[in-house]
């Protein structure tokens, strides 16, 4: 048995199959690069990153955080992922580009080969039907059933196009998050909306249909938060076992670590899923797994920062890591001083969020803390180095240099009271709140982060070593979950440059511990 849910961390917008033995699940990135994570599991319980689907997505400005324009809140999310006649697909929409994307391999591992679908299909569901025709379900409110050429580059002319469900309740928001299958011979919508009345949190429901052309009638089948502050447990898909067993991979908003994995059980009666137990989620679930005796890499991981270049010559760092945008890959090493990933600024920055090559994990609850050496003697006036909570209120820890002089700062951005979930208009680009600095007698230093997410206290603080003992430092950092990063908290390493460029900084031992 496993606490549900299942992955303490931000894997929104699941969906899952299953090919033979294997099952695998692709979450929202968002700004994040590699984008489009996908991870494997035998058991649907514990789970493990296995690739990406891309490196970049599109070449612009804002996705490498270029011309003070970033995509912080956009790119991909809430993908499609589908097996058919030996082919995996990858479909959804990236909301700074306002393009629908197809990527397909004949494994999962790639290539993974790019090409754009004619229109925007928000929230997108793919389906292959026995008849080779092919549909994508999509649309927020009104849901849109549209059949697809052949090649999956547009709509098909004269092919099927209705609205097949509306969302006519008393709501916040309306029905989205189409997961879309056929089972038994029966069509099955799952969606999502947010009650207005009731309950007043997110709700999954389920249509049906015997067919295409007819009438989608269904219901709510899961209105429940497992005693978390009225948090609704709602959107994603359905998969089933080899032994015939069904469930439902969902998520919950969990405060600022963001939305994360719930398993949930599904029965059938009459031809109609029944969610849960009694109408609610197990906090402890099970599931027998396919290759019991396999051994899952971590989700979260540890990095001495020692690699070598692969056979296709690049440096591949572990897959826990993303950049916070796509990297300037002449701007990072960890080759030129092996044990250490060294960050060079190419631009002049005002704030962390706006820096290149912020490389990032996901903070695990309920708590975790990151700890990492930084040597900053190779840093210019206006220089910053450390790690961060990285968001949109995001702290940091840092060895900064002034007139030659190297400090400890940290830097934290507050959430002010008329600021809404969108984030305060032009905040992105002014600098944080220095809450706190000494002088330095060295440019060497080790740091670390902690934080607390357990029952939605979100904070964080921040640490340095002196003399083997730990003190802390700055102020005690309330996180938050809002849209304009709209992803969890992580913690970053980065560095940034506020009045000219070319400064270094090295990190070495950088050491992640989960406590769950």
């Amino acid at each position: 048995m496993k606490n549900n849910p299942i992955i303490y961390a931000d894997f929104p917008d699941p969906d899952v199959i299953r090919v033979e033995d294997t099952y695998y699940m692709i979450s929202t990135t968002m700004h994040f690069m590699p984008g489009g994570v996908i991870l494997r599991s035998y058991d649907l319980i514990n789970w493990e990153v296995v690739t990406y689907v891309y490196d970049e997505l599109e070449d612009t400005p804002g996705q490498k955080l270029e011309e003070e324009q970033s995509i912080y809140g956009k790119g991909m999310w809430a993908a499609s992922l589908r097996y058919n006649n030996g082919t995996f697909y990858v479909c959804f929409v990236a909301n700074d580009t306002g393009k629908t994307y197809l990527y397909r391999a004949v494994d999962i591992m790639g290539p993974w080969k790019k090409q754009y679908i004619e229109g925007f299909y928000h929230d997108c569901s793919i389906l292959f039907d026995e008849d080779d025709r092919v549909y994508i379900v999509y649309g927020n409110t009104q849901i849109y059933l549209t059949e697809l050429k052949s090649d999956l580059s547009g709509p098909k002319q004269g092919g099927l196009h209705r609205i097949i469900v509306t969302d006519r309740g008393n709501v916040s928001l309306g029905y989205e998050g189409a997961h879309f299958y056929k089972i038994n011979g029966k069509y099955y919508l799952f969606l999502i909306h947010w009650l207005a009345y009731g309950s007043k949190r997110r709700v999954e429901a389920c249509y049906v249909s015997d067919s295409l052309e007819g009438e989608f009638s269904g219901k709510d089948v899961l209105d429940a938060d497992m005693n978390y502050h009225n948090l609704g447990i709602a959107q994603g898909g359905i998969v089933d076992t080899p032994d015939g067993n069904w469930y439902a991979m969902l998520f919950q908003d969990h405060g600022a670590i963001g939305r994360i994995p719930v398993l949930v059980p599904v029965r059938w009666e009459n031809d109609f899923p029944i969610y849960g137990v009694d109408g609610n989620v197990p906090d402890r679930i099970d599931n027998k797994s396919t290759r019991p005796d396999y051994n899952y890499e971590p989700i979260f991981d540890s990095d001495n920062f020692h690699y070598n270049p692969e056979e296709d010559g690049k440096v591949h760092l572990k897959k826990v890591w993303q950049w916070n945008h796509i990297p300037n890959n002449n701007l990072w090493s960890v080759t030129k001083r092996p044990g250490a990933l060294r960050l060079r600024s190419g631009k002049l920055s005002s704030n962390v969020g706006l820096a290149v090559n912020t490389l990032t994990q996901r903070m695990m609850g309920p708590s975790c803390e990151a700890i990492v050496t930084v040597d900053g003697s190779a840093l210019k006036d206006g220089d910053y180095a450390g790690i961060c909570a990285l968001q949109g209120c995001y702290g940091l820890i840092a060895i900064t240099k002034e007139k030659g002089q190297y400090y400890l700062v940290m830097i934290a951005k507050e959430l002010k009271k008329d600021d809404n979930i969108w984030g305060e208009p032009g905040g992105d680009k002014l600098p944080g709140t220095e809450y706190d600095r000494i002088p330095l007698d060295n440019n060497k230093i080790t740091l670390k982060v902690h934080a607390n997410f357990e029952d939605n206290i979100d904070i964080a603080e921040f640490y340095f070593q002196k003399d083997n003992d730990w003190i802390k430092f700055g102020i005690t950092h309330k996180l938050y979950f809002r849209l304009d990063h709209f992803v969890g908290c992580r913690t970053g390493l980065f560095l940034f440059s506020t009045q000219e460029i070319g400064g270094e900084a090295d990190f070495e031992h950088f050491t992640y511990q989960c406590n769950n």
